[in-house]
């Protein structure tokens, strides 16, 4: 091995988090973070909000090119909640971002209704 860290050892989640926690800095929305798991969230009724929303997008792709550690758009995915919702289709590298009704995280299931059926 001639760098990194050893999977499983301790200092392994501390680097990780030192490493990572510059990557709110230019983001302008929302932001949350939990392990390697990234969710950027804003109220979105507006053209103006739509484009900040994919801007902090494109801010994240260039932190990750920069500090590569490469995203996998593949896996991204955006929900439109809320009634006034404009329902803007958003974009990374050119790809353009499914849009889900609902989503497991952390074990919750998250409708875009925001309801509690599915999980019951």
């Amino acid at each position: 091995m001639l760098s990194g860290v050893p999977q499983g050892s301790i200092l392994g989640p501390i680097l990780f988090l030192i490493y990572i926690s510059d990557l709110d800095n230019r983001i302008t929305n929302c932001i949350l973070k939990f392990a390697d798991d990234t969710k950027i969230f804003s109220a979105v009724n507006t053209a103006e909000n739509c484009a900040k929303l994919q801007e902090d997008l494109t801010t994240l792709l260039q932190w990750s090119r920069e500090w590569q550690m490469l995203l996998n758009v593949g896996k991204c995915k955006v929900m439109h909640a809320g009634r006034n919702n404009v329902l803007h289709e958003y974009q990374m590298e050119g790809e353009t971002l499914e849009a889900v009704q609902q989503e497991r995280d952390l074990e919750i299931i998250i409708t875009k209704d925001m309801k509690a059926s599915q999980q019951c």
